[in-house]
């Protein structure tokens, strides 16, 4: 398993899935196609787990790193004592993607690209795919333009102009770069059953990569509201909790990542891809500081859809959903995964959403109250929604039922 902190990690976010990229160049996290779907690279949990590293050969040297102003594309500088080389990592955006839509049409793509900045540097790049938490060793072929990589329900495909050597499961390149080569790379994702995907181009790739750079800056002009103390990390903070919101849907997860412990070698390891009505509703509270009005009536949208039907039946408000709108989220264990730093069991689903919380009420109706707007008739569906949540905390806790039947009139 991965001994770095957790904090070494910068995230990456096409608004669908995320990625969690290491300061030695590797991907440890990657769950394609959204954020609750199975790792391609797991080594976060497990050491045989699956990864892509690159970086200058024998170690990364002198590291520095950032996220592009703006934006949550992540530049990492590595300074040996031959040369520079900088490393660009994004999840890519939708061609042409701003604003409010970015993610609608994430075609679910990793880009990688590493430059040669000033003197000579010899590039080590180590790509092990391991599908569904490292289940699956792909059989792995040469095509042209890259890597195919089949096993399991997915096919990825690697787009490469680097030479690999195939060891199993496993490809190995060395590249050597003098000041000004450049060496792109895209990871892409499709059903196994289709016909094979085609790799991107080296000038795709370069312009997908500012696209996406360019995507994430005009959502950060839109939520530049916000002034005063620490204000970089506020606007950053922003672009974090767009980063954790499933485009398709509004849904806000928790966290990126399932199974990180707690506290180390501890058992209380569970699964946060998922979208607390509580946390979220925080959540949107945070974004109200520099957000517009869209994350906050998509989010109210997508809780009114996944939990139509429930309250009328007199069924409690889940305390949490998938980020499709899923209510089932059963827990199993993947007794092959060692954990993070040894913690385990390692967890996949949350039996959370089996829960009683009565607080989940009060919750969503005073985030409604703070982010919704007051001079503004509310859709049908979320005032049918928030007016149901108001009569059932009414009916459920009687301590709280003059409250809540003020939050009901309000509604009405």
């Amino acid at each position: 398993m991965s001994e770095r902190p957790i904090g070494d990690y910068a995230v990456l976010s096409d608004c669908r899935s995320a990625a969690l990229v290491s300061s030695g160049g590797s991907v440890d996290w990657l769950c394609f196609p959204r954020f609750d779907g199975p790792a391609v690279f797991a080594r976060l949990l497990d050491e045989d787990a699956g990864h892509w590293s690159i970086l200058p050969v024998g170690g990364p040297g002198e590291v520095s790193r950032r996220y592009l102003p703006d934006t949550l594309v992540v530049e990492t500088t590595f300074r040996t004592p031959t040369g520079t080389a900088v490393l660009l990592d994004a999840l890519a955006l939708g061609k042409r993607e701003r604003g409010h839509g970015m993610g609608q049409s994430s075609p679910g793509t990793l880009l990688r690209q590493v430059t040669c900045t000033s003197g000579t540097v010899d590039i080590a790049v180590e790509y092990a795919p391991r599908p569904e938490f490292g289940l699956i060793q792909p059989v792995m072929t040469r095509v042209r333009g890259g890597l195919s990589a089949r096993g399991g329900a997915q096919s990825l495909m690697l787009a490469t102009d680097l030479a690999f050597r195939l060891t199993g499961s496993t490809a190995h390149a060395e590249a050597t770069l003098t000041t000004g080569d450049r060496l792109g790379f895209a990871l892409s994702a499709d059903p196994a059953w289709g016909p094979d995907p085609t790799p991107w181009s080296r000038r795709r790739i370069r312009r997908r990569l500012a696209d996406t750079e360019t995507g994430w800056r005009s959502w950060s002009t839109l939520h530049a509201a916000y002034t005063g103390p620490w204000e970089e990390q506020v606007r950053h903070s922003g672009r974090v909790l767009r980063a954790l919101t499933y485009a398709p849907t509004g849904a806000i997860v928790a966290a990126a990542t399932t199974s990180l412990p707690e506290s180390v070698g501890g058992t209380r390891n569970w699964d946060y891809r998922y979208t607390w009505v509580r946390d979220a509703s925080l959540t949107l509270q945070a974004l109200a500081t520099a957000a517009c009005k869209q994350e906050k009536a998509d989010f109210f949208a997508f809780l009114a859809q996944a939990a139509a039907t429930q309250l009328d039946r007199g069924v409690d408000l889940q305390v949490m959903y998938g980020i499709g709108g899923e209510r089932d989220l059963s827990e199993r264990t993947l007794p092959h995964l060692s954990g993070w730093r040894g913690s385990s069991p390692v967890r996949v689903g949350n039996d959370a959403w089996r829960q009683r919380q009565l607080d989940v009420y009060g919750e969503l109706l005073d985030a409604a109250h703070q982010t919704l707007p007051h001079d503004e008739l509310l859709d049908p569906p979320v005032r049918a929604f928030l007016r149901q949540c108001a009569e059932a905390a009414a009916r459920r806790c009687p301590l709280c039922q003059s409250d809540s039947s003020q939050a009901y009139w309000m509604i009405h």
